[in-house]
C-alpha cells in the first residue's frame, strides 16, 4: 500500500511537516498523511516495531533507538510533533508510578527535545495516552505535563477520542493538543462526548494554566460490526481450540455468560463476540463481550492481554485468538503489511498503537484547519 497517495483538500498548499516520536509501527502517521501531513522525522526504540514501519513505508526517516539519544538540533524543521509515549506507569492495568515510572517518563524526554529546539518548536503537538493519565497521582502528572507543555510556550487543549467512533473497538484515549498560537475563539468548554466533566474541573482548578477549547463535533458514523474485520477462518484450521480447550473455555463462564453463549449457539445465523480472561476472586475465568464490538487491544505480553474470538451460531461455538489482521482492522489499518515480524510482535505493535481514523480525524477538523488559518494569518499581517 502506498500511504503516500493521497489527495489534499487545499490543493496547492504544501505539506504541513510532522514529527513522529515513540512512533511504533506509523499510524499515527497513516492518519496524518490523508490530512496533507508529511513525516520528516520519526523514532521509536524497538526494532519490530522498526520492521513493521519499513515494511508499510519508505523509512528513510525513521531513527531507530532511545530517545534519550535524541537531540533537538536532530529534528528538522516541523510544524508538528507527536507523542504517542509508554502508556505502562499510567495506566489503570499498569503500576501506576506516574510520569516518574521508567517507560512514561518519556513523556519528560519528548519536552526536552522541544526544548532543545528553540525557536524552531514546532507550532503544535499532539499527544496520546490512555484515560489513566487523567487521574494518575491523583490528577497531579497531568497537571505537571500541562505546566511543562505551558512553560514551552504551548496552549494546552484535552479531549477524548474513542476508535468505536469508527471501527468496532471500545478504544478511549485522551488527547492533548498544544498550540504556540491556539484561535482566539477556541471556548468550547460544555462537557461533551469528548470534553467529560473532568475538562472542566481542571480548567478551574488550574487558573493560571494557559489553556484552550477548540469546537469540535464527533464524527457522525456508524461503525461496523465484529462481521466486518473477523477473518474467516476455516472449521478445520488448528487455530480453533480443540474440545478440550474449549470445554475449560465453557466451563468457566458465569450463569449470566453462559446465558449469552447458549443464545448466540442457538441462533440461526454465526455471530462473533470477544472475550477476555479475568481472575475473580483468585480464579481464572472467561468474560464475553455483550456488544458487537472488541475491548480495547493492548499489547500480547500475556494471556489476559490477548483477546479470543467467539464464533457461534447454527448450534455450535468455536473460540480461538484473535490474529494480527484482525488487530489491524481494528485499528484502522488494515491495508498494513505485518509479515516482517513474529505473530506476537505484530498483535503487540498493534496493541500499544493509535487507531488511524481517530488521528485523521484529529488531523482533518483540528490540526490542519488550525495550523493552516495560523498560516493564512501571519502571511495576511506580513
Amino acid at each position: 500500500m502506498n500511504h503516500n497517495d493521497v489527495v489534499t483538500e487545499e490543493q496547492g498548499l504544501p505539506r504541513l511537516r510532522a514529527a513522529e516520536f515513540f512512533a511504533g509501527m506509523g499510524l499515527v502517521r497513516a492518519g496524518l498523511e490523508p490530512a496533507g501531513f508529511e513525516v520528516v522525522f520519526a523514532n521509536d526504540i524497538e526494532p519490530s516495531k522498526n520492521s513493521l514501519y519499513a515494511s508499510n513505508f519508505d523509512g528513510e526517516e525513521f531513527r531507530l533507538g532511545d530517545v534519550r539519544e535524541v537531540m533537538g538540533g536532530d529534528i528538522p524543521d516541523v510544524d508538528l510533533a507527536t507523542a504517542s509515549f509508554p502508556c505502562t506507569d499510567l495506566s489503570l492495568a499498569g503500576n501506576r508510578v506516574g510520569l516518574n515510572g521508567t517507560e512514561s517518563s518519556m513523556f519528560w524526554e519528548f519536552a526536552r527535545v522541544l526544548n532543545e529546539m528553540g525557536d524552531r518548536r514546532p507550532r503544535a503537538v499532539l499527544l496520546e495516552n490512555v484515560l489513566g493519565f487523567t487521574t494518575s497521582h491523583g490528577g497531579k502528572d497531568l497537571a505537571e505535563a500541562v505546566a511543562e507543555l505551558n512553560r514551552l510556550g504551548y496552549s494546552c487543549d484535552m479531549f477524548v477520542g474513542d476508535a468505536k467512533w469508527f471501527v468496532p473497538q471500545s478504544r478511549p484515549r485522551l488527547f492533548i493538543v498544544g498550540l504556540i498560537d491556539p484561535p482566539e475563539d477556541a471556548e468550547a468548554w460544555g462537557p461533551s462526548a469528548f470534553r467529560p466533566e473532568w475538562v472542566w474541573r481542571f480548567r478551574f482548578e488550574h487558573p493560571g494554566a494557559l489553556l484552550h477549547a477548540f469546537s469540535l463535533s464527533v464524527p457522525l458514523l456508524e461503525a461496523p460490526g465484529l462481521a466486518g474485520v473477523i477473518e474467516p477462518v476455516p472449521i478445520d484450521d488448528e487455530r480453533w481450540w480443540g474440545q478440550e480447550r474449549t470445554a475449560k473455555f465453557t466451563d468457566s463462564l458465569s450463569a449470566v455468560q453462559s446465558e449469552r453463549l447458549k443464545n448466540m449457539i442457538e441462533a440461526e445465523q454465526l455471530q462473533w463476540r470477544t472475550a477476555y480472561r479475568r481472575t475473580r476472586s483468585g480464579v481464572a475465568v472467561w468474560e464475553i463481550r455483550a456488544d458487537d464490538i472488541a475491548g480495547c487491544l493492548r499489547t500480547a505480553r500475556g494471556g489476559s492481554s490477548k483477546q479470543a474470538v467467539v464464533e457461534a451460531g447454527k448450534g455450535a461455538v468455536r473460540v480461538r485468538w484473535m490474529i494480527p489482521k484482525e488487530y489491524a482492522r481494528l485499528q484502522g489499518a488494515g491495508g498494513f503489511a505485518l509479515d516482517a515480524v513474529s505473530a506476537n510482535q505484530a498483535l503487540s505493535g498493534l496493541g500499544d498503537a493509535v487507531c488511524v481514523p481517530v488521528i485523521r480525524w484529529i488531523a482533518e477538523s483540528y490540526l490542519g484547519p488550525v495550523l493552516r488559518e495560523a498560516e493564512r494569518a501571519s502571511t495576511a499581517y506580513a
